[in-house]
């Protein structure tokens, strides 16, 4: 395995929190009382045009523009650290694997990530929403990833949290792996058969030696 495509939030970053609590100050402002942030756990995952194209679609700009001036707001509050992910990518890195992230969101918010992780330097891009005309689970971010690394598909993981990531990976013909610690579970995310599932970021040692 030569390269490894990571999706962002609820990946390499805990950003659950922070995504729950954003909707959840713009939905009860616009439906008062209407949602819980159980149900805002299921718009984790899609971007944000998708979600409010369905909750509010006479008004999709301006609720996206509310929901990132609140959550640039409290971002670094609200962030925190996976365990183990840091060290890992480190070792990777160190034994020449390629790193790069898939995200549904904008680079410059994924750059503002990394930057809390201390993890920047440890990727060769990121593409998010801006970069692309279709996003996960349509292959065209992560086609676009295998085609700015110049690897061969077969030299490919898509690693993520979220059906859409699993659905791009598979759509795009490359090798899957969800993680355990996604905030749907890891029951949610074998019923889309990835080709591996981390119980700890550091599987991602084995899985790239022994594949």
């Amino acid at each position: 395995m030569k390269a490894l495509l990571f999706d962002f939030d609820g990946t390499l970053l805990d950003t659950n929190e922070l995504i729950i609590q954003t909707f959840m100050h713009v939905l009860e402002e616009r439906f008062p009382g209407q949602y819980s942030p159980k149900d805002c756990i299921n718009f984790i995952g899609p971007s944000l045009k998708e979600t409010f194209e369905q909750l509010t679609p006479n008004e999709v700009e301006e609720m996206i523009e509310k929901y990132r001036q609140w959550n640039e707001a409290h971002h670094d509050e609200l962030v925190k650290e996976f365990e183990g992910v840091v060290p890992t990518l480190e070792q990777l890195k160190e034994q020449g694997i390629r790193l790069a992230i898939v995200s549904t969101k904008r680079k410059d918010t994924i750059e503002k990530g990394l930057n809390i992780m201390g993890a920047k330097h440890l990727f060769e891009f990121w593409i998010g929403t801006d970069d692309v005309k279709r996003v996960k689970p349509d292959p065209e971010p992560v086609l676009l990833a295998i085609d700015k690394l110049g690897v061969s598909k077969k030299d490919v993981i898509m690693i993520g949290d979220n059906y859409h990531d699993i659905e791009a990976g598979k759509n795009a013909g490359v090798k899957t792996a969800g993680v355990a610690w996604s905030l749907k579970g890891e029951q949610f995310l074998q019923q889309f058969n990835p080709d591996y599932m981390l119980q700890h970021m550091s599987d991602l040692l084995t899985i790239v030696k022994e594949s």
